[in-house]
């Protein structure tokens, strides 16, 4: 990221979605934006890292989710939460298709960091906050995903869960713009899985990796409440069933089946 007495980045981060005032009484100081750079530094580095040390497998459908880009300019992309890491990547390997990948970040303080880091990896920052709901939220997104052109990864059960309950956020989207949704999963060989809400996965060094790309999905212009339902608990077995295709594929690549690691145990 290149420094200037601008800042650059900082104007930015000015741009909220919602155009609001945060009520936050922490202030952007000199030292505070040191120690942002300085960790989005070595957070970039560590995550370049594990990206190249491992073994990534010939993606599943990838044709499909290159084509859904150039047709459609922009999508919605969804997946669990405990599959960020490896599931962005996927997505920014489509910026050759077009795909202008877009993270709903805090327009707090808290919010300077990531917004840092999505820069950096070449995202591109929408500033908001993901509990803030409504006409006017929708209203804003349907500017950045239409207008802009940008794909807003969406994690339907984030940010605070339940794990794997797949909120309504995507589909109200894709209803709203005509965005076709693209599911993203992902299996590893070896992963080492967290106790947070999320059980979120973290790839080990080395490990095998298949990124699994969903059929593009379109969602009716009209959904009643009922229909409403009914497509996020199919969005959510979806979601699973690319999980276990993706894993079986991983299976047959190798004779030895995939491991999965918790801190402190094997299994």
């Amino acid at each position: 990221m290149r420094d200037s007495p601008e800042q650059p980045e900082l104007e930015e981060l000015r741009n909220t979605l919602y155009r609001k005032v945060t009520k936050g009484k922490r202030r952007l100081t000199p030292a505070r934006l040191l120690m942002y750079r300085v960790a989005v530094a070595i957070g970039y580095v560590l995550g370049r890292l594990l990206w190249a040390s491992c073994r990534m497998q010939p993606p599943i459908r990838l044709d499909g989710a290159q084509q859904a880009v150039r047709e459609h300019k922009s999508v919605i992309p969804a997946y669990w939460h405990q599959h960020m890491l490896f599931a962005v990547r996927g997505l920014l390997g489509l910026r050759p298709e077009g795909m202008k990948l877009g993270f709903l970040i805090s327009p707090s303080v808290d919010g300077v960091a990531p917004s840092m880091l999505v820069q950096k990896i070449g995202g591109h920052v929408i500033r908001g906050s993901s509990t803030h709901t409504g006409a006017r939220a929708l209203r804003d997104f349907y500017e950045v995903i239409v207008k802009q052109q940008i794909s807003p990864a969406i994690t339907p059960d984030g940010p605070r869960g339940p794990l794997h309950e797949f909120k309504p956020g995507a589909v109200l989207l894709s209803q709203l713009t005509g965005k076709p949704i693209v599911l993203v999963s992902v299996a590893a060989s070896r992963t080492w899985r967290f106790g947070t809400w999320d059980r979120f996965e973290l790839p080990l060094p080395f490990s095998r990796v298949v990124i699994a790309y969903g059929e593009p999905i379109r969602v009716p212009r009209v959904l009643n409440a009922d229909a409403l339902a009914h497509m996020q608990t199919d969005m959510a077995a979806r979601l699973q069933a690319l999980n276990d295709e993706a894993r079986a594929s991983l299976s047959r690549q190798s004779r030895q089946p995939g491991q999965s690691r918790q801190p402190g145990q094997s299994r």
